[in-house]
């Protein structure tokens, strides 16, 4: 059976789809733009700030899932400039610790709202 996961403390989807969905054992998150979940609007034009953004809104989304980014066992990070690899890595290294989930990292044209970065993630449910 499946759950669906929302939350007011992450931006609501721009779109058909859920902010996450839950399984028994697994919890698939949508991709999380840097959107202020109480404006709706993109946080900042900086990398380093929209970054910081989209790894909040994905927190708030696993903790209304019931689980955290310790059980994050999969992420996708979408960037609209691979020059930015580095910097995003960064940020994203302060959200999670080792063992590090499986990751993939793609450059894509263009992301939603403007924005620089998009991740995902799948983790295991409490």
């Amino acid at each position: 059976m499946k759950k669906v996961i929302s939350t007011s403390k992450a931006p609501g989807a721009i779109g058909p789809y859920s902010q996450a969905i839950a399984t028994s054992q697994i919890v698939f998150l949508s991709g999380q733009v840097p959107l202020d979940p109480s404006t709706g609007e993109l946080v900042s034009t900086d990398l380093i700030d929209q970054t910081h953004q989209v790894m909040k809104n994905l927190d708030a989304v696993l903790k209304e899932a019931g689980s955290s980014f310790d059980q994050v066992i999969k992420s996708t990070i979408y960037l609209t400039d691979m020059s930015h690899f580095k910097s995003v890595n960064k940020v994203y290294a302060q959200y999670l610790t080792e063992p590090y989930p499986a990751r993939v990292t793609i450059a894509v044209k263009e992301l939603p709202c403007g924005a620089l970065v998009e991740i995902d993630a799948i983790a295991t449910a409490t």
